[in-house]
């Protein structure tokens, strides 16, 4: 209940109590008229103003502890830079190296004593581009004169390069025989001695045209050990060089020294 509607109740109970005794006064004066009895219940009492229940403010609930505001780690210094290493300049491509002798083909460069042959060759002349092919046609040549004459050869086909240029070079290609065959060949054919003497013997392994690497590598060992070689050098045909697939050619140069 709100204060003033209070405060209004209260004031009409009293103006009641007033009335009531102003009217019981009257009737017990003499002639006065009687008027009946008045409720003998007594006037409710005035309610007593309802106190409102105390508001208890509810309980302020501390604020949840914030963690504390981390703390930045102290700026660290970069590490300082740690140069490259100096990088060697590159070297330059090292001149043409002996290939590595398979088994059985011995060093590169092997020291020997060549022994004097009889051979049957034909000698002639070529450019570079079609060396094996001449060397090819001369040592056919040679087989058919020997078949004709009934001699059998007794060792592999050999080259003797007797002169080279930029452009071409001159060559003997033939056959080692026991003794000089009867009558002498004529023509293009004839009969002569191989090389003899101390030499270096090298074996090259694959097609004609890939033996410029190998003479270059030859080339080399000589400048590098001052060796005085003779201006030839003679090339045998470990396999058949007429039938032998060019990929799978086995040749030994022989290199004669002074």
């Amino acid at each position: 209940m709100r204060p003033s509607r209070l405060v209004a109740t209260i004031a009409g109970f009293a103006a009641a109590a007033v009335l009531w005794q102003s009217g019981l006064a009257f009737a017990q004066a003499p002639g006065g008229t009687a008027s009946p009895p008045a409720a003998t219940t007594n006037p409710p009492a005035a309610p007593a103003p309802a106190t409102p229940p105390a508001v208890t403010p509810p309980a302020a609930t501390p604020p949840a502890a914030s963690p504390p505001a981390a703390t930045p780690p102290a700026a660290q210094a970069p590490a300082p830079a740690t140069p490259p290493a100096a990088q060697a300049p590159a070297a330059p491509p090292p001149a043409a190296q002996a290939p590595d002798a398979p088994a059985g083909d011995g060093p590169f460069g092997e020291d020997v004593t060549l022994t004097a042959k009889t051979i049957v060759f034909v000698s002639g002349k070529a450019t570079w581009d079609r060396a094996f092919e001449a060397i090819q046609e001369a040592l056919k040549s040679v087989t058919a004169y020997l078949q004709k004459q009934n001699v059998t050869p007794v060792g592999p086909a050999m080259t003797i390069y007797t002169s080279t240029d930029d452009n071409g070079f001159s060559f003997r290609a033939g056959f080692p025989v026991a003794q000089a065959p009867s009558p002498a060949p004529t023509g293009d054919l004839a009969v002569g001695q191989s090389p003899a003497g101390k030499a270096l013997k090298y074996v090259h392994r694959g097609s004609y045209d890939s033996m410029d690497a190998t003479y270059e590598a030859i080339t080399n060992q000589l400048d590098d050990k001052g060796l005085d070689a003779q201006d030839l050098f003679v090339e045998v045909y470990v396999t058949d060089p007429l039938t032998t697939p060019e990929d799978k050619l086995v040749i030994e140069v022989y290199v004669p020294l002074r």
